[in-house]
């Protein structure tokens, strides 16, 4: 219940500041729903998609300003070659840190 609430929050956070009016709320609301939804369970599909919501400029890596929640909370630890952005095999290390 606290992932849920936490992510409302971002997203009304997000929706009300000015300078990321580029972003699309509803890429981070389902971002932040699938992201509260992951567990030691999940699939790396699961991941692919969470992924995609996340990577908002289609770059084929998550930036840190583009991280919420536990991704952006663990960035430096999954950032495992240290480029300041994740990569979908970074990323699927998520899953590891759920158990």
């Amino acid at each position: 219940m606290k992932k849920v609430i936490a992510s409302v929050a971002l997203v009304a956070a997000l929706s009300s500041c000015n300078s990321v009016k580029n972003v699309n709320t509803s890429n981070v609301a389902d971002a932040a729903t699938l992201l509260s939804s992951l567990s030691s369970n999940s699939t790396v599909q699961q991941v692919a998609s969470l992924f995609s919501l996340l990577d908002t400029d289609k770059n084929e890596a998550i930036s840190s300003t583009e991280a919420i929640g536990s991704v952006s909370e663990n960035f430096e630890q999954l950032d495992s070659d240290n480029n300041s952005s994740l990569n979908l095999t970074e990323l699927q290390g998520l899953l590891a840190l759920l158990k």
